[in-house]
């Protein structure tokens, strides 16, 4: 696993005007689970750092693409396009070229169950990347460390719309083995920029136990009513409903980041693009060393055996919790 060299950058003031992410949080509904990105229990263990052979819990985290690459929906482009975040990963990495690429929200409304240990964002790296191949597996090749050569620069910056005193953001910046640092109190359009990809993180609880949680499914839906209220909707029926204000609300904005024009051109021309002979080959190599044997089916990427094999050699979780 690579040693991270990079510490994250903190920002006071995320966005210019947060008018802006209310009127688009609106307009952009409904939203989903954040779990339809997994498709089966043993990708969930993998990608969430959670134990191998759990059952893929579906919580009340709800999500929405506001720009994928080429696809940017109107109104997005000033927090695609935000110079705080760009100045940002430019520093982070010590970097010349920084491409913008993507914005989500995370929404969260009572999330008291036990919280998994953190986790890594989808890494990509050249030729290899989420429009051709499954997340997890992606997640695994960047945690495994061996692909440190072709993998993407990619900066993350984290920004939050909430004001209760819970729902903070713990980070580990000196990798699994060092200690959290605790993002937490007002974190009212703050944010943290940092190489999410190989830095574990993890968000924490919104609600109270007390009040009780949402029985949802991945068919359910967080719509927005009138005046302020948004809706849990499961199996066609409204099951709570509540106040923008019980609404955790997280912004996610990723760029693709160059060292210099070399390395844009490298990357963008796929001059030295992994296959997927080369990607398997270092991991049964790597494997084999380990004293593990390997048995690539017809399609490994889907594989759940295979996928437990990873998971079982690469995954190494935050030992320490400042939480």
């Amino acid at each position: 696993m690579p040693t991270l060299v990079r510490p994250p950058v903190l920002l006071p003031t995320a966005v210019d005007d947060p008018s802006i992410t209310e009127e688009l949080l609106v307009r952009y509904a409904p939203y989903w689970p954040v779990q339809r990105y997994v498709s089966n229990d043993a990708e969930y263990a993998a990608l969430s750092g959670g134990p191998k052979g759990g059952t893929m819990p579906v919580a009340p985290v709800f999500r929405g693409n506001w720009a994928l690459p080429g696809e940017v929906l109107p109104g997005v482009e000033p927090i695609l396009h935000n110079e705080r975040f760009v100045e940002a990963a430019r520093h982070l990495f010590g970097a010349q070229l920084v491409r913008p690429t993507t914005v989500y929200v995370n929404l969260t409304h009572q999330m008291p169950f036990p919280q998994g240990p953190g986790h890594t964002d989808v890494p990509a790296f050249r030729g290899f990347d989420r429009t051709r191949y499954p997340i997890t597996f992606l997640t695994l090749m960047g945690l495994s460390g061996l692909f440190e050569d072709a993998r993407v620069k990619i900066a993350t910056a984290v920004s939050w719309f909430y004001r209760g005193d819970d729902g903070g953001f713990e980070y580990w910046p000196d990798g699994p083995d060092g200690s959290s640092v605790l993002h937490e109190g007002d974190i009212w359009n703050t944010g943290v920029v940092a190489d999410n990809d190989f830095m574990w993180h993890r968000a924490l609880p919104v609600g109270r136990r007390e009040n009780g949680l949402e029985l949802i499914s991945l068919d359910s839906e967080l719509i927005a009513e009138e005046e302020g209220t948004w809706t849990i909707v499961h199996d066609g029926r409204a099951q709570r409903s509540f106040g923008r204000e019980a609404l955790r609300v997280s912004l996610s904005w990723k760029a693709a980041v160059f060292i210099d024009e070399a390395e844009r051109k490298q990357h963008d021309e796929h001059s030295a693009d992994l296959t997927a002979s080369e990607v398997l080959r270092r991991f049964e190599r790597d494997l084999v060393s380990r004293g593990r044997q390997v048995v690539l089916r017809s399609d490994p990427f889907h594989d759940p055996d295979f996928i437990g094999l990873l998971h079982d050699e690469y995954v190494r979780t935050p030992s320490s919790s400042a939480a």
